[in-house]
């Protein structure tokens, strides 16, 4: 494995690559392109950060749990909480920052505050050809012409390599609760919780733990901020959802926290056998795409919009599913149905085109991470 410790050692692998490069960060989701591995973890180290400015600036190998205690030392975080993949598949080493921006991974605060794109200000990569890029800065405004940055996060490395990456942060609330209500039946907890985050009450969190192994369903609202804020918006909330006839119990601080590091990891498939989808949808098709797949379990984050779902080891969920306004993504499987299935979705022709025009400009030969996202390029090496 190649693990280039400085951005122009990284640039020198790829321009003089003649075969592609599977790029990767600390090797926590599993995905594996095709070619020779290229990690980035020795690019690593917090390079300024600067708590009244709300700014972070970090190479991209460098592990989230290194940033998660800088900032936890100045009462701030990391607002999109991405997840952390180890849990739901086994896997070791570290997670870092630019594998995270490079995914776009988004925790269920995403709902309130964003994906992780949202919250990137600046990116340094390498790109296909060797060269050295630089687009954004440390403050947030408006550019022209390609917008990079976001470009970036979800291209999982097939536009580039990753080098450094500018964040905002944000203050970590005084605390949290979680309003929870059971046995709702999984369109009725679609409705509860579109009716609550269209509330003023400033909900951060919305999940369904519908069909879990033998549990009991669930829904979970989180509120956060100073205390006697969240209790009275706990209050509203519980007045708010009367009508829905659920049980409903609050856990505070702590309890919340678990609860919410738990669906953000999906922690409740951990130990459960079958494949694990990610299925991004409006949250008004959830109920319905949910119960067409005849999955073995499922629940519901960010409202709705995203359905995890757990199948029979190999099965076709997209058969299953037919179409539908999103697409499913195969997040845990053996080798051999990631290679007969693909991880990613198919595109519609036209997005596929624009795809393919991108990595046509920032990867011309075709080597980084071939294949992962798209068709290969007929150019390609």
């Amino acid at each position: 494995m190649m693990k280039p410790d400085s951005e122009a050692a990284l640039a020198e692998i790829v321009k003089s690559a003649n075969a592609p490069l599977s790029v990767k960060g600390g090797g926590t989701r599993g995905m594996r392109a095709e070619g020779a591995d290229l990690s980035v973890s020795a690019l690593k180290g917090i390079s300024l950060y600067e708590p009244g400015a709300l700014t972070l600036v970090a190479q991209a190998g460098t592990p989230i749990e290194e940033i998660d205690r800088a900032l936890s030392a100045e009462g701030q975080r990391l607002a999109f909480e991405p997840m952390d993949h180890r849990t739901l598949l086994g896997t070791k080493g570290a997670p870092t920052i630019g594998g995270v921006m490079a995914a776009n991974i988004s925790g269920p605060r995403r709902i309130q505050g964003g994906a992780a794109r949202d919250h990137a200000l600046g990116v340094r990569f390498v790109d296909g050809t060797g060269a050295i890029v630089k687009n954004g800065g440390r403050v947030m405004k408006n550019v022209t012409g390609y917008d990079l940055v976001k470009l970036m996060a979800g291209a999982h490395g097939t536009l580039g390599v990753l080098t450094e990456v500018s964040m905002k942060v944000l203050p970590i609330p005084e605390t949290q609760a979680t309003l929870m209500l059971r046995n709702l039946p999984d369109a009725g907890a679609v409705a509860a919780m579109s009716l609550a985050m269209g509330s003023p009450f400033e909900v951060s969190g919305a999940a369904h733990c519908a069909k879990i192994d033998k549990q009991t369903p669930v829904t979970l609202l989180r509120v956060e901020g100073f205390e006697a804020s969240v209790k009275y918006r706990i209050s509203a909330l519980k007045d708010l959802l009367a009508d829905t006839g659920a049980e409903m119990e609050v856990a505070c601080r702590d309890m919340s926290s678990m609860l919410w590091q738990s669906v953000r990891d999906v922690c409740e498939m951990e130990n459960l056998e079958g494949d694990v989808w990610r299925v991004s949808c409006k949250p008004s098709d959830a109920a319905e795409l949910a119960e067409r797949s005849g999955a073995r379990g499922w629940y519901f984050d960010w409202g709705g919009g995203l359905i995890w779902i757990r199948t029979a080891p190999g099965e076709d969920l997209r058969t299953r599913l037919g179409v539908f306004d999103g697409h499913a993504t195969l997040v845990r499987a053996d080798a051999a149905t990631r290679a007969a299935l693909r991880v990613f979705h198919p595109q519609a022709a036209g997005l596929e085109k624009l795809a393919a025009g991108l990595r046509a400009r920032f990867d011309p030969r075709g080597i980084l991470n071939r294949g992962l996202m798209g068709p290969v390029l007929a150019e390609s090496v």
